[in-house]
């Protein structure tokens, strides 16, 4: 169970808030990329409104909400830096940021004192130069679109870290669901949430399984599959667990590894419970 994180700010923003929290973790480095292609219009933002009035009828409207979607992120993240923003927490409105931020910088729009960023002074904003980038999937008539928009394909090759959460504590596992929120779309975040509180909820049920005496490992997985999946009821709804043989071996050795149990010759031993 994991979240991977892109860029070095990213990550240590999200390290610190793991380790402040006590939660358990390991976090491992490896080359990741994103990549975009489509089209892109340039201009001021008038400008490039006026550009996509001249898509076909069935493009232009997708076009149109996408853009608009662009031009509100642009000036929800100008009302902030408008004041002056700590880069951090502008980060943490979305991976969206970095993008409009470099847009800002390239008109010489903005200002930086240490990790703190603002608007300079007498910027107008429907003046500045903007590039406006969407899907390809978008565009129906391609050969419409490119009498109008550019070609624009886009690799960002770039550190990205994995975050392997190992915390069995439910309590912790609510605390980094908050945490998690700042930095990840909520739909990947229920998923690895609910992934979290299931691999602890097992882990419990295996080790009241094995109690105080030792229990042959065989046994242990024979029995739990037969009980798979498991229902857990909650205030909200149930939660069900299902796993496969080879999943739950595969908690078995995370149990040895974090040393709760001990296996020895085909047979399980409890060290300890989860704190």
């Amino acid at each position: 169970m994991r979240f991977t994180v892109k860029g070095e700010r990213a990550k240590d923003a999200f390290l610190k808030e793991l380790k402040d929290a006590g939660i358990k973790f390991e976090v491992r480095e490896m080359l990741g990329y994103e990549s975009f292609v489509g089209y892109m219009l340039e201009g001021t933002l008038e400008q490039i409104r006026s550009q996509i009035e001249v898509f076909d009828a069935g493009d232009k409207e997708a076009i149109m909400e996408g853009f608009t979607s662009f031009r509100e992120s642009l000036m929800h993240i100008i009302e902030h830096i408008k004041v002056g923003e700590e880069f951090e927490t502008l980060l943490r409105e979305g991976p969206w940021v970095a993008e409009i931020l470099d847009q800002l910088a390239a008109n010489n729009a903005i200002e930086y004192s240490g990790e703190f960023i603002k608007l300079k002074e007498g910027v107008d904003v429907d003046s500045l130069y903007f590039q406006f980038k969407f899907p390809f999937e978008l565009v129906h008539n391609p050969e419409g679109a490119e009498k109008v928009a550019k070609q624009f394909a886009f690799t960002d090759l770039d550190m990205e870290y994995v975050f392997e959460i190992l915390e069995l504590d439910i309590g912790k596992i609510n605390v980094l669901g908050r945490i998690a929120s700042k930095y990840f779309p909520e739909e990947h975040l229920l998923k690895v949430y609910f992934a979290l509180i299931s691999r602890a909820i097992l882990a419990n049920e295996i080790l009241k399984a094995i109690g105080s005496e030792k229990i042959e490992e065989d046994e242990l997985v024979r029995g739990f599959m037969r009980a798979t999946p498991i229902a857990i009821p909650t205030e909200k709804g149930t939660l069900v667990i299902n796993f496969s043989k080879r999943a739950l071996k595969e908690v078995l050795r995370f149990l040895k590894k974090q040393g709760y149990i001990e296996i020895k010759g085909g047979k399980v031993r409890k060290l300890k419970d989860l704190g």
